[in-house]
């Protein structure tokens, strides 16, 4: 079991925590949860889907990284797969605090690069911010979204988010999670074939500036990464950070980084380059790659 889990884990009741034994003993546990495995833990626990959910979100939080807050977060968003993708907020000493990855946006993005379509609920062990509250609005699901808080009724994000701005407000019918594909093409190695798909799944329909990344670990284990563009822009998410944050919530180090390939559309508004560059540079890894396409 990965040491980040060991006392989130001895405060389990018995039944859960024999449950999950099985799931959490290996280190490269992959912070989600199978729709079987879902239902498994749900009949040896005893418990139902939204008590399991509260009762897993110590173990999402055991994943954040915060050197500044040092204020663990955890989220757990539920896709209509029935799979279940773990979420925690990260922190990078060193680099602006814009570059923070909020644990509900760690959910929604870990839960849209692992191939989910759509969402319909997060639980989450604190009120999600006014920013995340608008980076869940630009999900497919919407307004629809039912957020699960402890020690209140369960409620939809248009209850916490009341005459929400956003896409359709801009006239975008391609929501976040949405499949696309924006049929770039580039020749290179594997981790270039990584940021490819990346980038062509990538959502930025409001600048159109599309990109994607992909790390590769010490451990020669790959992470990609999408942009995630917000109709507010500021609660947008770049590739870099949903990267980050899959490789983290895999049990990877950020701060054992090889190489990284970002790959950005030619005649792009914006560019993701040198806040990537700086990012990585801060988190010891200066071999960036930037393509164009």
């Amino acid at each position: 079991m990965h040491a980040r889990f060991h006392t989130a884990f001895s405060a389990l009741s018995i039944e859960l925590a024999t449950a999950l034994e099985p799931l959490l003993r290996h280190d490269d546990f992959p912070a989600f949860l199978t729709a079987a495995e879902v239902a498994k833990l749900e009949q040896e626990s005893g418990m139902e889907a939204d008590a399991l959910a509260f009762a897993l979100l110590p173990l999402a939080a055991a994943c954040a990284l915060t050197p500044v807050s040092h204020f663990l977060v955890g989220a757990i968003a539920r896709g209509i797969s029935g799979n279940w993708y773990f979420g925690a907020n990260m922190e990078f000493a060193g680099v602006p605090l814009q570059q923070t990855v909020h644990a509900e946006q760690s959910a929604v993005s870990h839960a849209w690069l692992r191939g989910e379509r759509r969402l319909t609920a997060i639980t989450v062990n604190y009120t999600p911010c006014g920013h995340c509250r608008q980076f869940m609005n630009e999900l497919n699901s919407g307004t629809d979204l039912t957020i699960h808080l402890p020690g209140r009724a369960a409620a939809r994000l248009g209850h916490y988010l009341p005459d929400a701005f956003g896409p359709q407000d801009l006239e975008i019918t391609t929501l976040l999670m949405d499949q696309v594909d924006h049929g770039y093409e580039a020749d290179g190695d594997v981790l270039v074939k990584y940021a490819l798909t990346a980038i062509n799944q990538s959502h930025a329909p409001y600048s159109q500036s599309h990109s994607g990344i992909a790390l590769e670990g010490s451990d020669g284990r790959i992470f990609p990464g999408r942009y995630a563009e917000n109709a507010a822009f500021n609660p947008s998410l770049p590739p870099l950070q949903a990267a980050l944050n899959l490789m983290n919530l895999s049990g990877g180090d950020c701060n054992a980084i090889s190489r990284a390939v970002l790959i950005e559309r030619r005649d792009a508004l914006l560019t993701q380059a040198d806040a990537t560059r700086a990012t990585l540079a801060a988190l010891g890894c200066t071999d960036l790659t930037v393509l164009t396409v």
